[in-house]
């Protein structure tokens, strides 16, 4: 089973989560993003969900932990992509993402990350 390539673009990381998402691919990947997010001091990352149709609780809330886990590595995380029907059941599952940054889609995640991280900078820089 392949691994789920982490696209590193800059100071972000995209992952392309697929449609076939399994519960130890999503295991594996969790483990993976941590470990990135560390090593090459990612500022942010995008958890593109575009090209999935279903998604079960255990998936939904492993998704939501990926996001918390960068948020707790000091990188911004922002989920992307998510279909009218996933967010339908996302909800119904009682999974709603509180707290956790969406955006229509990879560009408009790129733009948000983008200001996210610049007012991180910002910040830093007046309380110095």
């Amino acid at each position: 089973m392949n691994p789920i390539p982490l696209f590193h673009i800059g100071d972000f990381l995209l992952v392309s989560i697929p449609e076939d998402l399994s519960d130890s691919m999503v295991t594996r990947l969790q483990d993976s993003l941590s470990r990135k997010v560390i090593k090459l001091q990612i500022k942010g990352v995008l958890l593109d969900l575009s090209s999935v149709t279903i998604v079960d609780s255990f998936i939904g809330r492993m998704l939501g932990n990926m996001a918390s886990i960068t948020a707790m590595l000091g990188a911004e995380a922002i989920i992307v992509g998510i279909q009218p029907a996933i967010a339908i059941t996302m909800i119904e599952l009682g999974l709603g993402l509180n707290n956790i940054k969406t955006a229509l889609n990879v560009d408009q995640g790129v733009i948000m990350l983008q200001i996210l991280a610049a007012d991180k900078a910002i910040d830093y820089v007046s309380k110095q």
